[in-house]
């Protein structure tokens, strides 16, 4: 099974075990963990390394989870997907269970590069442009990215969309070459 259609099932087995209405805390305790596999590489060894036994794997997950105040359901989530070694692909569980989540509530999210601070007038009228344009709420997180000339990218699920002066710059480029 490729490691993409392994993660929507689980993501899938996430939500149906949390409900949809948990979903956003489940999904936040899952990057509670993940961050700690990305900050301590012994945290992560005890998760991926066969050399640890299940128990010893759960235990530590165990205290991990009580310190954290996690979940009881995300916990037995995140020890059984340790258990079947698929915790290395926690990262694409996560996003493929934000993706669920956000398809089932009829809404979107977008990430916004822009070269300089976005302010909330703006922030505003994006939210409606984009809800107009795709027929869905929008969570928008802004990024932003000194390389940009002015312009903002936008990019929702697997659309982009380039208003940036380097963008326009780069058709103009390419509408002159063609002649």
């Amino acid at each position: 099974m490729k490691p993409v259609k392994e993660a929507k099932k689980y993501a899938k087995t996430l939500i149906s075990s949390v409900g949809l209405e948990d979903a956003p805390r489940a999904i936040a305790e899952l990057s509670v963990i993940e961050k700690l596999m990305e900050e301590s590489r012994e945290f992560r060894s005890v998760l991926v390394n066969p050399g640890f036994t299940g128990e010893e794997r759960e235990k530590a997950l165990r205290q991990v989870a009580e310190r954290a105040k996690l979940s009881e359901t995300v916990t037995k989530f995140v020890v059984h997907v340790a258990a079947i070694k698929a915790i290395a692909a926690l990262s694409q569980i996560i996003k493929m269970a934000t993706a669920i989540y956000l398809e089932k509530k009829k809404r979107a999210k977008a990430v916004v590069l822009s070269p300089v601070e976005v302010g909330s007038d703006y922030e505003r009228r994006l939210k409606d442009s984009l809800k107009g344009l795709i027929d869905r709420d929008v969570d928008i997180e802004f990024v932003m990215d000194q390389s940009l000339l002015g312009g903002v990218l936008v990019k929702v699920g697997s659309t982009m969309y380039d208003s940036s002066i380097k963008g326009q710059l780069r058709l103009l480029k390419d509408e002159l070459i063609k002649g």
